[in-house]
Parts: structure tokens; sequence; C-alpha cells
């Protein structure tokens, strides 16, 4: 027997966790599984076609972005992208080199970074004030100081706060390795690797509605890197392992449109962003606004990070997700953790308001009335929460 809840109409508000698939992305991959492509690494006709589609993507990804095809590294997403950028640069870096990073990096970075404490490098974590921005003058006062590869990430996932990256490389200097973590800058907000100075990018095609599992760490050749991986000659034997090729072709197509869609992206969502906020305000009591103000030009214009009086996030998301609402208490990496979001704890806020915050995020195919149903459902829900 179906329950009323079985008809509601869903609404996606996760889309910092993953996006859908974009139609031109999964026609590029469907076209690609069905060319009956061999193994980019064979000689033979079957993977020479393989390895003309894997040529193909890298190119049109390393246009969009601005940079060279040698620059461009395939992964299988943004974790082992930023596991090879930090621990490759800093192992081929000498014993001396440590690292310097942020409060509030992604899972991806911290766990590397925890890494190489444990095995003696020098780790500094730099503090950022209570809208999440980061304190570029110590991280350039630490890089000028001692040997460290920098990695600061360019937009958070969870608050929404971004870094100017250009400010960062004019604090750390032209010879230090720096490493950004901008998975969820690219298509949300302007991004340009070479104005801004960065050695080592991230990505992760499935955050602009390319497929999972395809990252891409653009790395320029000059900076070295030690591999994790060992076993065959692709990817500049940094990431050995046969190519996914449908996948790199279907990501290909999404980064080459989320690019070029930017500014109308950042319209689109950031109006209902506003829209949803003022909303909650009106039926909420008390809501709070955790990290950059609404107003604040930087922000991700798609990412709301909001607080009820009391209640806790995991429990809320569990409520809303009965009521048709897809939602999330922080990073989807860490969605099975029990303790408050390090990220918030870092903007200063009290165990209490970390755990009862949930994350909204809202993508290209967010609709006015995705909003309006949003705004109901979480209004009565956090509303008997407050």
């Amino acid at each position: 027997m179906n329950g009323p809840r079985e008809s509601l109409e869903r609404v996606h508000l996760d889309h910092n966790a993953t996006t859908p698939m974009r139609d031109e992305a999964r026609e590029a991959l469907l076209e690609a599984l069905d060319a009956g492509l061999g193994n980019a690494s064979s000689v033979h006709e079957a993977g020479r076609r393989a390895r003309a589609v894997v040529d193909d993507a890298r190119m049109r990804i390393a246009a969009a972005l601005g940079v060279t095809e040698d620059e461009v590294v395939f992964t299988s997403g943004g974790t082992e992208a930023n596991n090879l950028a930090l621990l490759g640069a800093v192992e081929a870096g000498g014993p001396d080199l440590g690292l310097v990073t942020t409060a509030i990096e992604h899972a991806a970075v911290l766990a590397p970074a925890e890494r190489l404490a444990a095995a003696g490098r020098r780790v500094d974590l730099v503090p950022v004030d209570g809208e999440g921005r980061v304190d570029v003058e110590r991280v350039g006062e630490l890089a000028r100081t001692r040997p460290s590869v920098v990695s600061v990430m360019a937009a958070n996932n969870e608050i929404g706060s971004t870094v100017d990256l250009a400010a960062v490389r004019e604090a750390i200097g032209p010879r230090t390795v720096f490493h950004s973590d901008a998975v969820q800058m690219l298509g949300k907000r302007s991004l340009d690797l070479g104005a801004a100075g960065v050695d080592l990018a991230t990505l992760s095609a499935h955050k602009v509605g390319g497929p999972i599992g395809v990252g891409v760490l653009v790395r320029r050749p000059s900076v070295p890197l030690v591999a994790r991986t060992f076993g065959g000659a692709q990817e500049a034997e940094l990431r050995p392992g046969t190519e996914n090729v449908p996948a790199f072709a279907a990501a290909a197509v999404a980064i080459e449109i989320a690019v070029r869609e930017t500014e109308d992206y950042a319209r689109h969502t950031r109006a209902l962003v506003k829209e949803l906020w003022n909303g909650l305000v009106s039926r909420v009591p008390d809501v709070r606004l955790n990290g950059p103000a609404l107003d604040d030009a930087t922000r991700l214009p798609n990412t709301l990070n909001v607080a009820a009086r009391s209640g806790d996030a995991r429990t809320l998301v569990v409520r809303l997700d009965l009521e048709g609402l897809e939602v999330s208490a922080g990073s989807a990496c860490a969605s099975g953790s029990i303790e408050p979001s390090h990220v918030l704890l870092a903007l200063g806020l009290d165990a209490a308001r970390a755990t009862s915050s949930v994350r909204i995020s809202l993508g290209r195919t967010t609709s006015s009335t995705d909003i309006h149903r949003s705004v109901e459902r979480l209004g009565r829900i956090l509303g008997e929460a407050a």
C-alpha cells in the first residue's frame, strides 16, 4: 500500500554533494560506450580509437580551463587528485618540506595532512574568521618562514566561502608550490588558474554534471610529483591504470559547458538562494546563517548553511528526506560522522549550533517551484526543531 510520502515531489538540494548528469554528457558517455572502443594503451585500431577519445577529452578540458594539454591529469575523483597533489608534492620536495593548509579544508586534504604529520612532517593549519575567510597573511608568513607546499581551497563546500587565489600566491611568493582544491569553484564562479598562479588544482566532473568517478588534477609540468600508485605509464606515470575512456569523454563535455555557463549558473542560483533564505526567515524562529553574509559578493552563489535553535542535523536530514527534501549535514564524505562539522567549529560556533546546522546547495536544475516546496517543508521541520 502506497503511503502519502511516496507521492511527494522530491527536491534535490544537495548539489554540492553531486549534481545530475547533463544530457550532453550522458550522450557523450553512451556514444563512447557504443563505439566498441578498446584499451587506450593498445596499438591496434580499437585501441587507437580509444586513445583518440582520451586525447580529445584532455584537449577539450585544457581549452576550457585555459591550460595546456600536458597539464591535465585524469584521476578517479577529487579525493585521489588531492592525495596525489599533496602527498606527491611534499615527498618530491625532500625530507624537510612541510605543508601549510587551512582549518576548513575538505577531508580529502586534511586526511593526507594528518598522514604527513604522522610521518614527522610539519603541518600548519591556518585559522579562519567567523565567516570562513582564510587568514591569507598568516599563510604567507608560514610559507616564507619555512619550506612548505601550500594548499588552500578555492571554495568551501559547506558554507560557500571563497578565497582570492591570486592573493594567496602573492602572499606565499613565486617559488612555493601552491595547490588548491577547486572542486566547488568550477562552474559556480570564475576560475582562472593561470591568473591565480596555482601550480596544482583539483577538479571533479560529477560536481558539474559529469559522471561520477572522474577527477582532474591540473599540474604545471615543472612541478615534481611522486606517484602514489604504480604499474603503468598512463597519465605521465602519475596515475597508472586502464583509462575510463567513456567517462573521460563525458567529463570533458560537462566541464566545457559548466565553464561556458558559469555566469548564468551564478545568476540563477543566487536569486533562488535569496528567495529560499527570505522564506526561511519568515517561517523559522531565530534561524541563523552560517558562513559569509548573503550579500557577500565573493560567496558561492548556490550554497546556504543554516542553523535552527536546537535539534540534531542528522535527525533533521532524515526527517526532511521523509518529506521528499534532500539536504545534508555537511560534506557528503563525512556524512557518517557523529562529530560536529569541523568547518563550523572552525568558524567559532559552539557544538550545539554546529550540530543543529544543515547545508542546502542548489544547482542548475533547481527551479522556483522547488524553492516554494522547500520553504514549506524546511520551514515546518526546522520550525519544529526551533
